[in-house]
């Protein structure tokens, strides 16, 4: 298997049936219905929109994983952030979004698409790399584990409008 962005990269991560690439605009609209399986709490229209966006950063890529046949099993989505919880440097790579599709999970799929991700941030000269999973995503947190992530907090957010809702006036 080998990394294709700017050169080849030998990964023995993963099977020799797979190729991890940057993203084509060909790949949207798999990289949609991923977004859906991973957001199902988000309308398709706003990932859309978020995804557009995030197309357009200057500190950010996406990368997909192809299965033998050349149809797109997964992706993630890397990003530079000024810091993030439990990092000692800053800036740091961070991923922003994780999918591997069903069918292929446990094979590879995801820690080759991670080594993608890592490569992208080591080229930037960033020493460590972030990310974050619901605190009820187990399989993300078994997944992070595996591909060497070491869990650094848990915390609970919160929010409060500053304003009433224009429904409740």
């Amino acid at each position: 298997m080998t990394i294709g962005f700017r050169r080849e990269l030998p990964v023995t991560l993963a099977p020799a049936r797979m190729h991890i690439r940057p993203f084509r605009e060909s790949d949207f609209n798999d990289w949609l219905r991923m977004s859906v399986a991973l957001f199902p709490e988000s309308a398709a229209n706003e990932l859309a929109a978020g995804m557009r966006e995030f197309l357009e950063r200057e500190d950010g890529a996406v990368f997909v994983a192809e299965r033998a046949d050349g149809s797109v099993a997964g992706f993630v989505e890397v990003g530079r952030r000024p810091y993030a919880d439990g990092c000692d440097s800053s800036p740091v790579g961070f991923i922003e979004a994780w999918f591997v599709d069903e069918d292929v999970r446990r094979a590879g799929y995801g820690r080759a698409l991670l080594a993608a991700a890592e490569e992208w941030a080591r080229a930037r000269g960033y020493t460590e790399m972030a990310s974050d999973a619901l605190l009820d995503n187990v399989v993300s947190h078994r997944a992070h584990e595996a591909s060497g992530y070491q869990e650094v907090e848990r915390a609970v957010r919160f929010r409060k409008p500053l304003y009433p809702s224009s429904d409740s006036r």
